[in-house]
């Protein structure tokens, strides 16, 4: 055991060092998140070894586990203060989810995904952590509900679909995503309920996968 647990905590270091430091990741609570939550055990045994590479991990139909500086840049902007509600949509196998528990938020994973959910839950298990996970449409993110103080799409879109100005608790309520545009990598953006609909400011390149069912459809015209 001990000959794979060092090496991986000692990659902690290092992704927080090289990673996260450099590149103005600076929010303390997400740095101490990040050094503590072991991102293997998020992933299928057979890709822990590319667990604290500066990559997104493909894990397979275009799901990914986000590199970790872009995850935690996306973090940042979303300030996670104790004791919030989060939705994290697509989270997948939890890791993101995991982090802004580990800052003190109450969060929910939503993703149609079981088998990754499956992962996450046992690693949100192991480490003692209290996220729930949820199956559903994550275009449509969960309604019904109490509004969220912030969501985090965890991955790149094309569109965010208006449903989610609605799921925003007014006031301080934010939704962070990637953006992908045409001819542009990716940009991060913050996002804020404006009555019935979503205020979107640009704030930071970033380059990560289009998440499935969030492309644009393609209108035809005649």
């Amino acid at each position: 055991m001990a000959s794979t647990t060092l090496p991986f905590a000692a990659a902690r270091q290092m992704m927080a060092d090289s990673q996260l430091r450099p590149n103005k990741v600076t929010n303390p609570a997400v740095l101490v998140a990040m050094r503590d939550i072991p991102r293997e055990t998020f992933l299928p045994p057979a890709l822990g070894a590319l667990a604290y590479a500066d990559q997104d991990v493909r894990l397979g139909d275009d799901r990914v586990l986000m590199s970790p500086m872009a995850f935690a840049r996306l973090a940042q902007l979303i300030a996670p203060v104790p004791g919030e509600r989060i939705l994290v949509v697509c989270g997948g196998t939890g890791y993101g989810a995991a982090v802004l528990a580990r800052c003190g938020a109450r969060v929910t994973v939503l993703d149609t995904d079981a088998g990754l959910m499956d992962v996450g839950a046992a690693a949100v298990r192991a480490l003692g952590l209290s996220i729930s996970f949820q199956k559903g449409d994550p275009e449509q993110g969960l309604p019904g509900v109490e509004p969220w103080d912030a969501i985090l799409i965890e991955g790149a879109v094309e569109t965010i679909p208006p449903v989610f100005a609605a799921q925003l608790r007014p006031g301080q309520g934010r939704l962070v995503t990637v953006v992908a545009k045409s001819g542009h990598p990716g940009v991060a953006v913050l996002a804020e309920r404006q009555g019935t609909a979503l205020a979107t400011a640009d704030m930071f390149d970033c380059t990560t996968t289009v998440l499935p069912g969030f492309r644009k459809v393609i209108e035809f015209q005649f």
